[in-house]
């Protein structure tokens, strides 16, 4: 062999090695994914969208990769969207003041109208187009479709005080089939939070982060995830952003009248899955690009995951879930 072969061939082996170093950390991320893959593989693992990843473009389409990994990757995932944003926004162009009490949107007849029309007709089209972008997988529905979600009138206590904040809903009954049936056949259904009335022909508004929390108890999913606009939940808000990694529903129903009033649905939500036949339910930060994937298949996880009470249910979090 000559020398200018011989250069040829040790620069062409560096070359394949050098490849091989960069390719490796790329490995070893796919491997440390599956035991996770493995854990979740069929399981149904309902997903509440809102918060900032509803509004930054960049962020609406990490979440749409996300939600078709998990699909490809054998889970099934089912996304509840409110849209509080993009709600807020239409009122005021329609002259109505946003009003809130008890963490709840204030919804009067007209207010109604509105949500109605921002949530099927903007915000999940444009959910599911962004999802369908990569597949012919996601299907758009409402509460009101066959009966899914059955409301009726929710009045807060404040002060002691039964409050009437309009057309908000308490959930009274969740019919799985239509969305049981679009997993069936292999596609992500996308549920705007709006309910049909059990006592009228009325509609209500329902918050997303209970719809959520109602279907995935209905579902028997493996687990919740809610996206919010923080890390997750905090130790001691504001004198502290340390964030509580994992608690149990007893710990975290002791918290509960001392949380802010924007996280009590989410934390109620939580708490009222893993009670219900939820494995785990998880708080991330929707603000982080790809946090549901590293929520779900890292070893360190992000956010705050709330678990049963049963020793059972608390030992097999403790060996088989992320410490988030």
């Amino acid at each position: 062999m000559s020398e200018t072969e011989e250069t040829k061939e040790t620069k062409a082996t560096k070359a394949a090695g050098a490849r091989k170093h960069t390719a490796l950390p790329k490995a070893q991320i796919l491997i440390e994914a599956l035991p996770w893959l493995t854990r979740h593989n069929g399981k149904t693992v309902v997903i509440k969208f809102g918060g900032n990843a509803m509004i930054d473009d960049d962020l609406k389409a990490a979440f749409a990769q996300d939600v078709v990994f998990l699909h490809h990757a054998g889970l099934k995932p089912v996304v509840v969207h409110g849209g509080g944003p993009q709600i807020s926004k239409a009122l005021d162009r329609h002259g109505i003041v946003s009003e809130f009490k008890a963490g709840l949107r204030v919804t009067t007849e007209d207010a109604m109208d509105v949500v109605r029309m921002v949530l099927a007709g903007q915000v999940q089209r444009e959910l599911v187009g962004l999802l369908n972008q990569h597949g012919p997988l996601a299907v758009g529905i409402t509460g009101e479709d066959a009966h899914t979600i059955t409301a009726t009138k929710h009045q807060p206590r404040i002060e002691g005080e039964l409050v009437d904040i309009g057309r908000v809903g308490e959930i009274t009954e969740i019919d799985t089939g239509a969305i049981e049936a679009l997993l069936a056949d292999g596609r992500i259904p996308v549920v705007s939070s709006i309910a049909r009335s059990q006592d009228d022909s009325h509609v209500y508004n329902v918050n997303a982060d209970t719809a959520a929390a109602a279907l995935a108890a209905a579902l028997d999913a493996e687990t919740l995830m809610v996206l919010t606009d923080v890390e997750g939940l905090y130790e001691d808000w504001p004198h502290s952003d340390e964030v509580i990694s994992r608690l149990t529903a007893t710990e975290l129903e002791k918290l509960l009248p001392e949380l802010a009033s924007g996280m009590v649905p989410k934390m109620e939500g939580c708490l009222h899955a893993v009670r219900n036949g939820v494995h785990t339910a998880r708080v991330i930060d929707g603000r982080v690009q790809h946090s549901i994937l590293l929520e779900i298949f890292t070893d360190e996880g992000i956010g705050t995951m709330v678990m049963a009470d049963k020793e059972g249910d608390t030992k097999g979090d403790t060996e088989g879930e992320n410490n988030s």
